[in-house]
């Protein structure tokens, strides 16, 4: 762990920094947009726009870096999204913010690319599973922190905006002042859909599921705060615990993945994050349940996405598996478009209001659970013994970071029919 924090320090520090200011961001835009009277259709294309952006973001990336290399990607997008953040409370139009978010998403993933490139250069074999786990810590610390910043300035100014901004311009300096090489950059090209269904049918339909939950999450938890009537410092509570949740349960069910059916598991983590999100629709008007629900969803979600990926890996050989990983997180960015929007539309007055937010999660995490349920009646599970290890992954992580967690892995697991 020390060889890791001695070689990767500089970007670990500023990716932390880097999440303080994206996840600031998030919800600050949910809470503003309600003062500023945006309905909440409005602001789930707001939210939708981010990963639209993301999305397209994770496919041009790689070609960027080899043409211009590392640095001057970092310097350019860093300017891009420094910027916007200024911009937002100047042009308080939904159709302004739209695009801001979506040049947000674009440059966030171009940057988590090279960063990610540059952590897989840092760490060699020993040490990367270590390093990714740190990543991940750092990433979840960085959102977290970025809820109790909420209550530094009035969300109906400025301030959070230019702290926003500060804290990304910030965080490039110890990655671009490091003494570290700049690392050579090849990404695997993504497997075809279609074999990826073949491969595994599951992993499929889980990833693009879970893009719906995962959007909610990070998008529309402020603005369902907001519509809720909650304080800012209740709201910034809530999304704090829903990566609470995600930090203290990815390590245990990693754990239990590696010694029981993985697909048992699975079930078993979607029905308890369903369980959660029922809770919070139905009792969600008091704060302690409210508290639970975060918790429950997500404590479930985020480990889900790395089982998922593990389980996929379980029918691969071990070359295949980033290329396979890389069309999983492509999937998953589709599903997380049109979460969203989707979660925008059940939180109107006329349909559920605000607690249609949880309807959206509840149902996503519930048709996993019955489909990974269906899946084990067609095919006959992988030998514990035979199965990978799980690699913690995020979320917000790219196909680097996915290429960093196959080379963590302890033994590369069997290929089977699909």
């Amino acid at each position: 762990m020390l060889q890791v924090l001695s070689s990767a320090w500089p970007l670990l520090l500023g990716m932390g920094l880097l999440m303080v200011g994206n996840g600031l961001q998030g919800t600050l835009l949910g809470v503003r947009g309600n003062l500023e009277g945006f309905s909440t259709l409005e602001m789930s294309f707001v939210m939708s726009a981010y990963f639209l952006g993301f999305l397209g973001g994770s496919r041009m990336a790689p070609e960027m870096i080899r043409r211009v290399g590392h640095v001057r990607v970092f310097a350019a997008l860093a300017s891009f999204i420094s910027s916007v953040m200024i911009l937002y409370p100047l042009v308080a139009h939904p159709f302004a913010w739209v695009v801001g978010r979506m040049v947000i998403g674009f440059c966030f993933s171009g940057v988590y690319v090279t960063a990610e490139s540059w952590l897989n250069n840092a760490a060699d074999n020993s040490v990367r599973g270590k390093a990714l786990s740190l990543y991940m810590i750092v990433q979840m610390i960085g959102i977290v922190s970025a809820q109790a910043l909420m209550l530094v300035g009035d969300p109906s100014g400025y301030d959070n905006f230019v702290i926003a901004s500060v804290l990304i311009s910030v965080s490039f300096a110890p990655i671009l002042l490091s003494v570290s090489p700049t690392p050579s950059f090849e990404l695997t090209r993504p497997m075809s859909i279609g074999r990826l269904l073949k491969t595994s049918p599951l992993g499929c339909a889980g990833m693009f599921l879970l893009g719906g939950v995962f959007a909610a999450q990070f998008g529309m938890s402020a603005v369902y705060g907001a519509k809720a009537g909650l304080t800012v410092a209740q709201i910034s509570i809530f999304i704090a615990t829903i990566y609470i949740g995600a930090m203290l349960l990815q390590y245990p069910l990693g754990w239990l993945s590696d010694r029981m059916d993985r697909r048992q598991l699975i079930l078993m983590v979607a029905a308890v994050g369903g369980a959660g999100a029922l809770l919070g629709f139905a009792l969600g008007g008091h704060y302690g349940v409210l508290l639970a629900a975060s918790f429950l969803i997500g404590g479930t979600t985020n480990p889900l996405y790395s089982l998922l990926i593990a389980h996929t890996n379980d029918y691969l050989e071990h070359g295949d598996m980033a290329a396979a990983s890389g069309g999983l997180i492509f999937i998953n960015g589709v599903g997380a478009i049109a979460g969203p929007l989707i979660t925008g539309w059940l939180m109107n007055d006329h349909v559920f209001g605000p607690p249609g937010y949880f309807v959206l999660i509840a149902f996503l995490l519930l048709a996993l659970a019955a489909y990974t349920a269906w899946r084990m009646t067609r095919r006959a599970s992988i030998p514990v013994e035979y199965t990978g290890a799980v690699s913690p992954m995020s979320p917000v992580g790219t196909p680097m970071a996915v290429e960093l967690a196959r080379d963590s892995a302890v033994e590369p697991p069997r290929r089977e029919q699909a």
